[in-house]
């Protein structure tokens, strides 16, 4: 039985970015903990796969496919979500991308795409659902930071630059949303078997590296960022504001 410092029954979650990977593990344990489930993608075949599989698990969901990089899409699709399925208690800001190249040859239509997906997104989906919440008075936020919040690697420095941003704005949220009863928090999670890592799972020599770098010597399994989510997500993070955790596997407390 869920403790009820950590169930979220009742409760109604949006994960943009949700058809598969870090979204999609985060939507089927928060409906583990009782949530009723948003899914967002752009992918409506991923999305109505991912649909039916968490159905088959008996949770209760429903998806919608607005981007979430165009402000007056996010504007809509928040909008009818609050209108025709109901009240958005937590949001899980996850969407996002990665591309790697060296810095000086990274093209600028790259560098526009990540800004847009990994922190112009934040903004536009915490905007509009906070609205929403300030009106209620209560409401939970999650952003998704990474390890390179704090840490670079070679060929990633715009990725790094989103990143960092994600954790700053997450501050921000709370330093202006927090009086109205709002948590903004953020995870950061380090290296994941994910679709967005799968070139750096495959590599033989970078895993070999990672499993050195990091302290618990492995890849972390998506599975393992449930716990941290319905944390943040729940009645036990009552007075957590502002905050970024780290699931990563020691890779940020050790040289």
């Amino acid at each position: 039985m869920t403790s009820p410092l950590f169930t979220l029954k009742g409760q109604r979650a949006l994960i943009t970015g949700s058809s598969q990977g870090i979204g999609l593990a985060l939507a089927q344990g928060l409906a583990a903990h009782g949530a009723e489930i948003v899914l967002n993608g752009r992918d409506k075949a991923r999305l109505a796969a991912a649909v039916e599989q968490l159905r088959a698990a008996g949770a209760t969901v429903s998806a919608v496919d607005f981007d979430v990089t165009e402000v007056e899409a996010v504007k809509a699709g928040v909008e009818a979500i609050e209108r025709d399925i109901g009240p958005i208690d937590i949001l899980i800001n996850n969407a996002g991308m990665q591309f790697r190249t060296p810095l000086e040859d990274f093209p600028a239509d790259r560098w526009e795409q990540l800004l847009k997906t990994n922190i112009s997104s934040v903004f536009y989906v915490g905007q509009a659902v906070a609205r929403h919440m300030i009106a209620r008075g209560r409401g939970k936020i999650v952003n998704i930071a990474s390890v390179q919040s704090e840490l670079a690697r070679p060929g990633i420095a715009p990725y790094t630059a989103t990143k960092g941003a994600v954790k700053n704005l997450t501050r921000g949220m709370c330093t202006d949303w927090a009086k109205y009863g709002l948590q903004i928090n953020a995870i950061a999670p380090g290296y994941f078997k994910t679709p967005l890592n799968q070139a750096l799972v495959d590599n033989p020599e970078f895993s070999a590296w990672l499993e050195k770098r990091t302290p618990a010597g492995r890849w972390g399994d998506v599975e393992e960022l449930v716990g941290a989510a319905v944390f943040l997500a729940s009645k036990a993070s009552s007075f957590v504001n502002g905050h970024t955790l780290y699931v990563d596997g020691g890779i940020t407390t050790s040289l």
